[in-house]
C-alpha cells in the first residue's frame, strides 16, 4: 500500500509542475525538460530540491554529480537506515541505486515522451556498511525509444569497496 501511495505522490509531482512551484509556460510538458535537463542552471541542485519532500529526501540521499548518461549520489549511514541486525538495510541500498537510475532515466527521456515506469530491477549485494558514506554511480547502458537500461554501482565511501551492483529497465511512456 505504501508503494502505491509513493507512486501516486511521485506521479503528481512529475506531472503537476505548478504544485512544485514551476511555471508550466516556462518549461516543456515533460518532467525531464521541466526540472532535469541542461536548461536548468544546475542539475544537481534541481535534483536535490525536487526529491527533498519525497523518499530520496526522507532517506537523506544527496546528488553529487551528473553528466551525459551518468549520475552520482550519496547517503550518510545513520541509525534510521539500519536493519535491526546492525547493518545498513538493503532497502536503503536499493533506494539509492534506483533513485540514481530513475533520475538518470528522466534526464535522458526521448523528446515527446511523457515519463517512464520501471519494469524490472535486480540487485546483487556484495557487502554492507555500518557507518560512513555510501556512494552510487548509475550509468546508461541503453537509451532507446521504448526502453532504457541503467546499471548502478554502490560503494562504501570510506573503503571504496563495492557493496552492490544494480540493474534496472525502464519502459518509456508515450502520450496516447
Amino acid at each position: 500500500m505504501l508503494h502505491v501511495f509513493l507512486q501516486r505522490e511521485l506521479r503528481k509531482a512529475f506531472y503537476a509542475p505548478e504544485a512544485q512551484g514551476y511555471s508550466a509556460s516556462k518549461f516543456h510538458v515533460l518532467y525531464s525538460e521541466r526540472v532535469m535537463t541542461e536548461e536548468t542552471p544546475d542539475f544537481v541542485t534541481q535534483a536535490n530540491k525536487f526529491g527533498a519532500h519525497y523518499l530520496p529526501g526522507l532517506l537523506g540521499l544527496h546528488f553529487t554529480g551528473a553528466g551525459e548518461g551518468w549520475i552520482e549520489a550519496e547517503v550518510e549511514v545513520r541509525k534510521a537506515l539500519m536493519a535491526p541486525n546492525g547493518f545498513l538495510h538493503a532497502g536503503t541500498v536499493v533506494t539509492l541505486a534506483d533513485t540514481c537510475c530513475g533520475y538518470g532515466c528522466v534526464r535522458a527521456l526521448p523528446e515527446g515522451s511523457n515519463g517512464f515506469t520501471t519494469v524490472e530491477l535486480k540487485s546483487n549485494f556484495l557487502g554492507t556498511a555500518r557507518e560512513g558514506l555510501v556512494t552510487c554511480r548509475a550509468e546508461a547502458v541503453h537509451l532507446g525509444r521504448m526502453t532504457q537500461l541503467w546499471d548502478a554501482t554502490v560503494k562504501n565511501g570510506e573503503t571504496g569497496k563495492i557493496m552492490a551492483h544494480f540493474r534496472c529497465t525502464q519502459m518509456v511512456l508515450w502520450p496516447k
